[in-house]
């Protein structure tokens, strides 16, 4: 099994920053790829960014600019950094990880509420 740790979510007004952290612990090899995905209230879950073991970063069009994801391999730990927050923002944010077992399986954190609002 894979335990992720969710931290750094909380009230911002707009305009406003924050970071959120993820760490993964637990039995894997190696990890493929950690990203962060959100659900505002009535939609669907969507993919926030993605980052491979190699560096290789992906964003959804609307965070492009603004947040930034980057990880720690030592410590098995991804961040995303998000400025410049909207409103639209506002979303539970889950932690993501793919990691081989050896077979490949993904994970989920338990969520983060992020909230944009003044």
């Amino acid at each position: 099994q894979v335990q992720l740790v969710e931290s750094g979510g909380g009230l911002v007004q707009p305009g406003g920053s924050l970071r959120l952290s993820c760490a993964a612990s637990g039995r894997f090899f190696s990890i493929i790829a950690m990203g962060w995905y959100r659900q505002a209230p009535g939609k669907q879950r969507e993919l926030v960014a993605t980052i491979t073991s190699g560096g290789f970063t992906n964003y959804e069009d609307s965070v492009k600019g603004r947040f930034t994801i980057s990880r720690d391999n030592a410590k098995n730990t991804v961040y995303l950094q998000m400025n410049s927050l909207k409103s639209e923002d506002t979303a539970v944010y889950y932690c993501n990880v793919r990691v081989i077992q050896p077979s490949v399986n993904d994970y989920w954190g338990q969520g983060t509420q992020v909230t944009v609002s003044s």
